[in-house]
């Protein structure tokens, strides 16, 4: 039987409230195959911490939906498992079509604490990964159109952040290549586009984080996970197909100070 299904892959889909989960189900939902990464080590090692079984759980939710869900362990800080995860996906389910750069390292730092380590963590996951990863979706995407690369950034460019800048350096650089990378496989039938979710309920929150976003926010709430894969979703369709090199950012009016 043929496969007509797209076939999609949504990198840092490690925890269940994340917003890799939340676009994996928001695919899913459009008829799409998944093929998602985690990196268990990452998330453990973060105050909010992470289940030992919630890719498998997360597997199971987007099988429910009537499609077919692969997923693998991969340190996006390698320089060889962008090549990896894509011959994995090839394997399991077949040449994909949409590509969603979703994995992130993020370490607080200040101008006393930032060294060459930070910096290049950051980097290696942020920067490298994602160009890396899109190169080799690129050169497997093979349709004369229906290509989609969506990145995820974090509004880098709206307002400073201060105490990230090694994340906002390795960010804005993502913005940077969303653009050219778009000129460079439009010839390909391929769109890139970049998400800014702004502030979201992703599990890593306070009440005190909540409780002071929370006002900045005029429709009275918090960013959800879903916010983001609903226009992740949008922008993978064949409706989006005119849209390309963008940012979109998709931050529900937050007022930045």
């Amino acid at each position: 039987m043929t496969q007509t299904r797209k076939i999609a892959v949504i990198t840092g889909a490690t925890r269940s409230v994340g917003i890799g989960a939340a676009i994996c189900k928001a695919l899913a939902a459009q008829n799409t195959d998944i093929f998602f990464t985690h990196w268990r080590s990452y998330d453990a090692s973060m105050p909010w911490g992470v289940g030992a079984s919630e890719p498998e759980e997360l597997a199971r939710d987007i099988i429910r939906l009537g499609v077919r869900c692969a997923h693998i362990e991969a340190d996006l800080s390698q320089p060889d498992t962008p090549e990896n995860i894509m011959e994995a996906v090839v394997a399991q389910l077949g040449v994909p079509s949409i590509l969603v750069n979703n994995a992130a390292f993020s370490l607080p730092d200040t101008i006393d604490t930032l060294d060459a380590d930070i910096l290049d963590r950051h980097y290696a996951v942020n920067v490298r990964g994602t160009i890396l990863l899109s190169a080799a979706f690129t050169k497997r995407f093979t349709t004369e159109k229906g290509g989609r690369i969506i990145n995820l950034t974090s509004g880098q460019s709206r307002g400073p952040m201060p105490g990230e800048i090694a994340y906002v350096a390795s960010k804005g650089a993502v913005e940077a290549f969303t653009l050219t990378f778009s000129a460079e496989v439009a010839s390909r039938g391929i769109t890139v586009n970049a998400v800014n979710p702004g502030p979201t309920d992703t599990g890593w929150m306070s009440d005190e984080t909540r409780a002071a976003l929370g006002p900045r926010f005029p429709f009275g709430r918090i960013g959800q996970p879903e916010d983001a894969a609903r226009l992740v979703a949008f922008l993978a369709s064949e409706e989006a197909a005119w849209i390309t090199g963008q940012v979109i950012h998709s931050e529900g009016g937050f007022r930045r100070v």
